[in-house]
């Protein structure tokens, strides 16, 4: 009996780690990635390292083509956006 009583308190603190911490980081990271597999042609996003532009083209890769200015276009993993600032209109 004395044994169980040890690890009543370390079966304490897992479970409250675990709804504090895990349980919430996994998930933002199920959001974070259904939001990166509804990109689309047309979305103003922000990357990770602070880049803001428009998706011109998705690819089948896990890569995005980002315009960020008149003309200048670059590759992008996919996984790397942060936020999507404004989703386009479906088309129908």
């Amino acid at each position: 009996m004395q044994g169980i009583q040890q690890f009543i308190p370390l079966i304490l603190i897992f479970g409250i780690m675990y709804f504090l911490l895990i349980r919430p980081q996994q998930k933002k990271a199920k959001e974070h990635q259904a939001m990166v597999a509804a990109l689309r042609r047309g979305d103003q996003v922000v990357t990770q390292g602070g880049m803001i532009g428009k998706v011109v083209k998705v690819r089948e890769d896990g890569e995005v083509e980002v315009e960020i200015a008149d003309g200048v276009k670059v590759r992008v993993i996919q996984s790397t956006i942060a936020t999507v600032v404004s989703k386009t209109e479906p088309a129908k």
